[in-house]
């Protein structure tokens, strides 16, 4: 086979990979920040503590030198990757479509690792200190809703949606100014569906709320569902978070490689791999709802 044909088939998949991460991103990717790393770990933000005015009470008094409390988050890349053989440069070429299930698989391997490292850094212990060394355990008292709170109900329900929101307000000391977020699973999406606040317009104010029969956003959250949430103890870990609470980090996006394996009867290798970490960017940006695990 002539050396173009190769150059031109390896171009190519390349090319389609590249598309099809632009076009079909991960569930999670958009509603987190992200930014782009070198080195071992990286410091995401600067922290520094709420300040508070001090009244003067007299003429000409000392100027007052009030400490501010700074800290900073840190994350950490993690190292994925993907591989496949194929037999001949024929097949290889009759696959390279967008459509091709190679580039599919290649590009929905890397999709569902950026949303594994996203999902367990929602309660994972997240580190800051000078040095990254500290670790910062998830508050599930003071940050968390249990899974028999917000009413009898053990499922995902208004009432717990309610406290989940509370916890946010009160973490931002009032308001929320930036978007919320919250991923499901589909059996909570189903319990949502049975809530009559969520399904019945004289509750909810007409809102947007179902598109095609799904639930896209409710009570300011816009909700996305995944079946790739962690389970812990037969309980589904719900996150709600800000978009600023939660951080990607690439030190490398997805890059793709068509290489022929001498030590393989020269059978071509379809590659994919990128550098990615998450963490958690500041408590009381994201709140964990535990709801019962019924498939």
């Amino acid at each position: 086979m002539p050396d173009s044909i190769t150059v031109a088939s390896v171009q190519q998949y390349q090319t389609n990979v590249e598309l099809l991460m632009q076009q079909t991103d991960s569930r999670l990717r958009g509603m987190v920040s992200t930014d782009s790393y070198v080195g071992k770990q990286a410091s995401v933000i600067e922290q520094f503590g709420e300040a508070t005015a001090q009244k003067r009470t007299s003429r000409h008094s000392d100027t007052p030198l009030l400490d501010l409390s700074q800290d900073k988050r840190w994350v950490f890349p993690v190292d994925y990757e993907w591989a496949s053989l194929i037999d001949q440069v024929d097949k290889l070429r009759m696959r390279i479509a967008p459509e091709g299930q190679y580039t599919r698989a290649a590009a929905a391997a890397m999709l569902r690792a950026i949303d594994d490292e996203i999902i367990l850094a929602f309660f994972a212990s997240a580190f800051k200190g000078e040095n990254g060394t500290t670790a910062d355990a998830f508050d599930t008292t003071t940050h968390g809703v249990g899974v028999d709170e917000g009413g009898t109900a053990s499922g995902l329900n208004v009432e717990k949606l309610q406290l989940g929101l509370r916890k946010l307000m009160t973490a931002h000391k009032g308001d929320i100014m930036e978007p919320t977020h919250g991923a499901i699973g589909p059996y909570e999406h189903d319990k949502l569906l049975k809530q009559i606040q969520v399904v019945n317009k004289d509750y909810n104010g007409g809102a947007a709320v179902l598109e095609n029969g799904r639930i896209r956003r409710f009570m300011g959250f816009e909700f996305v569902v995944t079946d790739r949430l962690t389970i812990s103890s037969g309980n589904r870990l719900i996150p709600l978070w800000v978009k600023s609470g939660m951080h990607l980090g690439v030190w490398q996006d997805v890059q793709a490689s068509i290489d022929k394996r001498a030590d393989k009867g020269n059978s071509w290798q379809v590659y994919t791999n990128m550098t990615i970490g998450s963490t958690r960017t500041q408590a009381g940006k994201v709140i964990r709802v535990l709801c019962d695990d019924q498939i």
